[in-house]
């Protein structure tokens, strides 16, 4: 048996940029792995199924509607796969998709072969940028990508355990025709001066998940309102956001009061990984 790590995805920025012809929308995204996520076990079977463990394990199916059972049929390799599930459902940091990724890095280890590049976009848009795990600027529906070295950020993420539903959200966008960021990123020195460029950009799902779950204000309001905390804002579609801060012990530190005082949120301090 193997393990492997399926670590939380966060979109420090999101922007929809337009909207093919088939409904898919057209995104300019930076991405960062932290930390904090799932965890899925593989081994060699006769045939695939999936067993879910972990705090959010209620209400997760087992069956061919997950996008790990997708995943390892996809690689047409059975496997036998436990999924630890730390991560909340349906929150905006790339839980489903990163367990996907999780499962075909898992198959491979175990000598399946490689998938294709169209096959893993099939499984979701974010599921690419998953597979790879790195700092990541994220374009088109999720198919180019371009891998970034970006200075450490150390975060709190909040969810308060509210599911969003993304094609609910993305039916509330106003405007899908927005901006993108910066053909040419700046170069940043250290993780102040890019968390000053960061909070020149958007998040534009924040504004319509916000209506759908005002729960979200109440957390980035929060956030924001915490010790040492240089910016905050949601990931994804939501409705976990999250806030950087200089250090991991300010955001220890910060979690720990945001925990104390919201004990019905999910509540983590995270670092990014290294690129």
């Amino acid at each position: 048996m193997i393990k492997v790590f399926a670590p939380a995805k966060i979109n420090l920025t999101l922007h929809v940029t337009g909207m093919r012809s088939d409904g898919y929308h057209i995104l300019d995204s930076l991405v960062v792995f932290v930390d904090v996520g799932d965890q899925i076990a593989a081994e060699i079977a006769d045939e695939t199924h999936l067993s879910v463990t972990g705090p959010f394990a209620k209400g997760v199916p087992t069956d061919d509607t997950n996008l790990v059972v997708k995943a390892a049929k996809t690689l047409d390799f059975p496997m036998a796969l436990t999924l630890d599930k730390r991560l909340p459902p349906s929150s905006g940091i790339g839980g489903g998709s990163a367990d996907a990724a999780a499962t075909l890095r898992a198959g491979l280890r175990l000598g399946a072969p490689h998938a294709g590049d169209d096959q893993v976009l099939t499984l979701g848009a974010d599921v690419p940028v998953c597979l790879a795990s790195k700092s990541t600027r994220m374009r088109g529906v999720g198919d180019v990508l371009q891998p970034l070295k970006l200075p450490a950020l150390h975060l709190v993420l909040i969810n308060p355990r509210v599911e969003v539903s993304t094609p609910d959200v993305f039916r509330r966008l106003e405007s899908k025709d927005n901006a993108p960021m910066p053909d040419d990123l700046p170069r940043w020195p250290d993780s102040l001066a890019f968390t000053d460029w960061l909070g020149t950009q958007r998040n534009d799902l924040q504004k319509p998940a916000a209506a759908l779950a005002p729960e979200i204000a109440a957390v980035l309001n929060a956030l924001e309102q915490s010790t040492g905390a240089v910016m905050a804002r949601m990931s994804g579609s939501g409705a976990t956001c999250f806030a950087i801060y200089a250090d991991r012990s300010t955001a220890e530190t910060a979690a720990a009061q945001l925990s104390q005082s919201n004990p019905w949120w999910w509540v983590k301090a995270a670092s990014t990984l290294p690129a």
